[in-house]
């Protein structure tokens, strides 16, 4: 059974910076890919960024440039870097992995970007 653990999240200004970490209860190279998905209310869960084991990155577009997602294979670990927060990245944060085809989800964690 694959457990995702996430940690961070909180209320930040505009501007402000976070950092999101996801620690999975298993090696992550047997993971195709692990990063976040966010939901924000009345809205779809979409895509924030995802990493390989390998260190390649995919990020949507309006993320790029303000967040960074790295990995830590020693600690089966990946987290996200949120700098230059804006209210639009208000929601919350899931965690997943893929697992032999397989999706794992973390509980989720609460960004709320307001002054």
């Amino acid at each position: 059974q694959v457990q995702l653990v996430e940690s961070g999240g909180g209320l930040v200004q505009p501007g402000g910076a976070l950092r999101l970490s996801c620690a999975a209860s298993i090696s992550i190279f047997t993971f195709s890919t692990m990063g976040w998905y966010r939901q924000a209310p009345g809205k779809q869960r979409e895509l924030v960024a995802d990493i390989t084991p390998f260190g390649n990155t995919d990020y949507a577009d309006s993320v790029k440039g303000r967040f960074t997602i790295s990995i830590d294979n020693a600690e089966n670990t990946v987290t996200l870097q949120m700098n230059s927060l804006k209210p639009e990245d208000t929601a919350v944060y899931f965690c997943y992995a893929n697992h032999y085809s397989a999706i794992y989800w973390g509980q989720g964690t609460q960004v709320t970007v307001s002054s």
